[in-house]
């Protein structure tokens, strides 16, 4: 696909439309988004993001995050324009929206508002997963889009290496930016799957073109297809045309909420909890709970730790409600239970990792207090994943509960009585 990028307008194209593996293509997109959160206050590109297990073990290329490392978002951004770093890239999906799943639903809604129709992510990063495919021509609107929608980053896609934090790190589009004269961006991407695909951008005087590449068979011989379809553009575009911008997109992310300077810390795991509250009505004293052995006292840390920097505490922290995580192994919970006609449950996603569920499930928590308190946190393993669930609410209420985290861009659907 070639397009004049002053104006959208088609110069060439040639199965523009064919669905195929972006690779790294994809972290156009979540550059974006973090481009996307920061202006509207989510997080800044100061942010100590925490290294999780997850992120700190994806494939190369990466930079060469540690679990449990912090390090700034601008670092991050740095690696995944520059060096492509899948770990940096997953670790800001992370950071933006809890989860990588999570992230990947927020980076489908953007595409969708972008008019990216025949696109779908599955990652933050670009690696090989069913379903995870793109098109030249949706490759080349997000390109666009980055280039107008945030122009005051921009320059990171030109540059042939930056300091990313723990080293300096070299552009793996540095021979395109070398060798052609005006070219400034954008993102290269490479998988066994997908071959050496290319969104380039050049300037030259007034006229700027915009061509992509799919299923090169080598980085030479994508750079010379490339340099040929720019040439092609700057060829047949007009040397003054009107600039239309292209239309931002909806904002669908999720603003931070002022919780003022209160904090939460919680220095190690939880062993039992404190003894609840009464509820109104009832006359019986609950005995104390105590919380199953073996869940990760890091997704209890980093739930908490990502509730105070995304700011998703809005009252005083009162005491998270046990979780139960069912499993092969025969596991207790003793509760006495006092929820009358409390048979309905909600479901706030499916995850690969018990680790990322229970994540999840804290965060949730914090965040939804009002709907939720005294549910119990339920992970339930299948063939499928890892089911975060809370369960023990009426129906009224997990509809409440689903349709108020729904408004805040997380996913959520009721369980029925079994």
């Amino acid at each position: 696909m070639v397009i004049d990028a002053r104006s959208g307008e088609v110069l060439h194209s040639r199965n523009a439309d064919t669905r195929l593996h972006p690779a790294s293509l994809t972290k156009m997109m979540t550059l974006y988004i973090a481009f996307e959160a920061v202006k509207n206050g989510e997080i800044t590109m100061d942010t100590k993001v925490r290294v999780s297990k997850h992120a700190a073990a994806e494939p190369p290329s990466k930079l060469g995050l540690k679990s449990g490392q912090r390090i700034a978002l601008r670092y991050l951004v740095r690696a995944a324009a520059v060096k492509s770093a899948n770990d940096a890239a997953t670790a800001i999906g992370e950071a933006i929206s809890g989860s990588e799943a999570a992230f990947a639903r927020r980076m489908n809604r953007t595409a969708k508002a972008l008019g990216m129709s025949n696109t779908t992510f599955r990652n933050a990063h670009g690696l090989t997963e069913s379903g995870h495919l793109s098109t030249a021509r949706d490759m080349t609107t997000m390109g666009r889009h980055l280039l107008y929608d945030y122009p005051q980053y921009y320059n990171l896609f030109s540059r042939t290496s930056t300091y990313a934090g723990v080293r300096e790190v070299a552009n793996t589009n540095r021979r395109m930016l070398g060798s052609y004269r005006g070219a400034d961006g954008i993102k290269t991407g490479y998988t066994r799957a997908a071959g050496f695909n290319l969104v380039a951008s050049a300037e030259r005087g007034s006229e700027r073109i915009i061509a992509t590449v799919f299923g090169g068979r080598s980085t030479a011989t994508r750079n010379a297809r490339v340099a040929e379809l720019l040439d092609l553009g700057f060829k047949r575009a007009p040397s003054r045309v009107a600039l239309r911008k292209p239309t931002l997109p909806v904002y669908n992310g999720a603003p931070n909420q002022n919780v003022g300077s209160k904090t939460v810390r919680v220095a190690t795991a939880i062993k039992k909890s404190l003894r609840p509250m009464l509820r109104p009505g009832s006359a019986q004293t609950p005995e104390p709970t105590t919380l199953i052995a073996g869940v990760d006292p890091n997704a209890i840390n980093d739930a908490l730790e990502e509730a105070k920097s995304a700011s998703l505490v809005n009252k005083e922290p009162t005491r998270p409600a046990p979780l139960i995580v069912e499993d092969q192994e025969p596991q207790v919970v003793t509760r006495l239970t006092t929820s009358g006609g409390r048979h309905w449950g909600i479901n706030v996603g499916r995850y690969t990792s018990r680790y990322a569920a229970e994540k999840m499930l804290l965060k949730t928590a914090l965040a939804e207090m009002t709907t939720l308190d005294g549910s119990l946190r339920k992970v339930v393993k299948s063939s499928r994943g890892f089911d975060a669930n809370f369960m023990g609410l009426s129906r009224e209420t997990a509809d409440l509960a689903c349709r108020r985290l729904q408004a805040r861009q997380i996913s959520c659907f009721m369980i029925g009585p079994s």
